[in-house]
């Protein structure tokens, strides 16, 4: 049976614009209420997928940083081209990685990152929460208890090469923080049981951002944006996006 998947978003209300950015697994419905806020807001919202997301988890094994970081630039790009020059930018876990790429790789307005990981587990760790993924993907897709038993056994058998890329691109992404001078704030659930929450105290303590500001939200985990804190959340994003210097 097909079942309608989240799509990538663009919500035009105002001048300024926001990137958001789903983590791993994730698709833009992490992010999508997000956008909602920010467009009674008077902002701009993009919220693209990286390449093997929102789809079944089979392709998404074939896929790795390389390509997602690719669909991160154009989604960036995709605001510059439809007339928006001034954006900012925040990222769910993976997305809060990027985030922080973009910071030191492109002018940005402002960060904000959310339950973003400073440190990797193994990839044996990692590929059984692929697994985890693929399992509901599968129960969402109302298949068959047994055909998911069967293609959740074919991809036991399977390997995710990129998963090593995806460790070294966090690793390296930490090495390069402290180029970062952008206006941040850092955002992380102190439920948080997928990353290490005193990732968050790392990014704020080496990034050179001179307006920079870190909260811990106490009945928050990981998908901190669909959490119970999200009104919450979504206030602070927004006072946040108001305090940076924009022309428009």
């Amino acid at each position: 049976m097909r079942v309608s998947q989240p799509k990538p978003f663009f919500i035009e209300e105002g001048k300024r614009a926001v990137l958001l950015l789903h983590g791993f697994t994730g698709t833009s419905a992490d992010v999508r209420m997000l956008g909602r806020f920010l467009e009674k807001k008077g902002y701009t919202s993009h919220a693209p997928h990286y390449r093997g997301h929102g789809v079944p988890p089979e392709e998404l094994i074939h896929t790795g940083p390389e390509q997602w970081w690719e669909d991160v630039l154009q989604g960036y790009n995709k605001l510059k081209d439809a007339g928006y020059d001034e954006i900012a930018v925040a990222g769910l876990s993976l997305g809060g990685v990027f985030s922080l790429k973009l910071g030191y790789s492109i002018p940005l307005m402002g960060i904000i990152t959310m339950c973003a990981p400073m440190t990797m587990k193994t990839t044996d760790v990692m590929y059984s929460g692929v697994l985890k993924y693929a399992q509901e993907y599968k129960k969402f897709e109302r298949k068959s208890e047994e055909v998911i038993a069967a293609e959740m056994k074919n991809l036991q058998l399977q390997e995710m090469p990129s998963l090593t890329d995806l460790r070294e691109l966090v690793y390296d992404v930490r090495e390069n923080v402290d180029t970062i001078y952008a206006p941040l704030f850092v955002v992380q659930g102190s439920l948080d049981d997928v990353i290490e929450p005193e990732s968050a105290t790392v990014i704020y303590e080496n990034t050179e951002s001179v307006a920079k500001q870190i909260k811990w939200y106490d009945k928050s985990g990981h998908v901190i944006t669909l959490g119970p804190e999200k009104e919450m959340l979504y206030e602070d994003i927004y006072k946040f996006l108001e305090s940076l210097d924009w022309s428009v």
